[in-house]
């Protein structure tokens, strides 16, 4: 993403201003060489008001220091047991870690404290094994969070919990960043890491229901790379808990967090609730959306040019589908009452949603408001596409003597002798 392209961004400031955003780092982040360029990025969110708590981990780190001292960790994440051994070398890489993340922050002019706002208790004696030193998130302190973060100061949470006695406890930070975004209500969790997204069955998924990722969690969970399955299930779990979006992201990226927050194709994995992508009527305002969209397919031969005034003149005709109120994708219906036909007309998906369904249900939408008016028979004329609609669509190859006449003319007019395909509802 071109930082230069501001209404790109401008898009996203009203929705944004004044929210809050958790930011989940892997401890191996931190240490990498583009963590500098991730500080510039959380300034600028800082810029736009955007309100930002840090949550680190530390498993890199602890790993690093436990070759360094020729000690075999009983445990890297805060989900096994903690033994003392081991529970000193957290708290120490959490410490140094936080430090680092500190002076990171200051350096580029952004406030910033550590905190102790994760109450927890111990994660106890589970199947029979004593888990010593490993905690479990008992409550987070909103308050004290909240305080800071009106004063914009940026909260940095470790991986450590406290609890009432003074006692501390190793807690696992996916947990950490899981139980914050609940507690204030931020409207994303953005887990940054050193892969590239969420892969199953080795393919990268870029966009998935928190239903369909449940699914796949309860019935097919050994396919997900174990790097991220914890992350998963905590995308999930958050989904759940009314948090709308979840994003998992490559940390590697220079202003990769920048890309997934302020642009459609984003560069990682998002798991998303239900209300968030929709189809509805398009507005004046997506005519510009629309021309941009079937400008490839235009270029291609696989769309008919059309005007502005043309949109804007049968403009009650057209449907945006959109993600995080962005047009992603496009379809027309246009009706011939004479005949009793639609034209299922303009469907175009941009090429960073393509591959995930978004044409289909277009189709399938276009087809449920043909049954809703009652129409006889919808078509459809296609030049590369007919076998998607025929596979797809349930459509079946007619001929020109399908066509509406108005439409029929235009058809031997262009000269693009596009296949004519036809579906007839009983």
């Amino acid at each position: 993403m071109k930082l230069t392209d501001l209404r790109g961004i401008l898009q996203y400031i009203p929705r944004f201003r004044e929210k809050t955003f958790i930011l989940a780092l892997d401890g191996a982040i931190v240490t990498d060489e583009n963590f500098a360029n991730i500080l510039l990025d959380i300034a600028v969110l800082r810029s736009l008001n955007i309100r930002v708590v840090i949550v680190h981990g530390a498993a890199a780190q602890i790993q690093a220091l436990a070759r360094e001292q020729h000690v075999t960790p009983s445990d890297l994440d805060g989900t096994g047991v903690t033994d003392d051994a081991t529970f000193k070398l957290a708290l120490t890489a959490a410490n140094r870690l936080t430090h680092e993340i500190l002076e990171g922050l200051s350096a580029n002019d952004l406030r910033a404290a550590s905190t102790n706002a994760i109450i927890a208790h111990p994660m106890g004696i589970l199947q029979g094994t004593d888990h010593r030193w490993t905690g479990k998130v008992e409550r987070v302190d909103v308050a004290l969070l909240q305080s800071l973060l009106t004063q914009d100061i940026i909260p940095v949470l470790p991986p450590l919990g406290f609890d009432g006695d003074g006692k501390t406890y190793r807690v696992n930070s996916d947990g950490v960043a899981l139980a914050v975004a609940v507690a204030l209500k931020a409207v994303k969790l953005i887990f940054i890491t050193t892969t590239d997204g969420l892969y199953h069955d080795g393919k990268l998924i870029r966009q998935m229901l928190v239903g369909e990722l449940t699914d796949l969690l309860e019935k097919d969970r050994s396919q997900l790379e174990a790097a991220n399955r914890s992350k998963a299930q905590h995308a999930a779990a958050a989904c759940r808990a009314g948090i709308q979006r979840v994003h998992i992201i490559d940390g590697r990226v220079d202003e990769g967090l920048l890309a997934e927050v302020f642009s459609k194709e984003g560069i990682g994995t998002l798991i998303y609730a239900n209300e968030y992508q929709q189809i509805r009527p398009a507005k004046k305002k997506d005519i510009r959306a629309i021309l941009l969209l079937t400008q490839k397919g235009v270029q291609t031969d696989e769309l008919v040019k059309r005007t502005r005034a043309g949109i804007e003149k049968h403009l009650g005709d057209y449907y945006i589908f959109e993600i995080d109120k962005n047009p992603v994708a496009c379809v027309a219906l246009h009706l011939y009452p004479e005949q009793n036909k639609g034209e299922l007309a303009c469907l175009y998906v941009s090429a960073s949603h393509e591959n995930q369904g978004i044409g289909q249900k277009l189709i399938q939408f276009i087809g449920d408001k043909a049954r809703e008016l009652k129409l006889s028979a919808l078509i459809t004329l296609s030049t590369q596409a007919f076998t998607y609609f025929q596979s797809k669509g349930g459509f079946q190859e007619g001929g020109p003597e399908d066509l509406p006449p108005a439409r029929r003319i235009k058809y031997e007019q262009s000269g693009r002798n596009s296949k004519v395909l036809v579906k007839k509802f009983n």
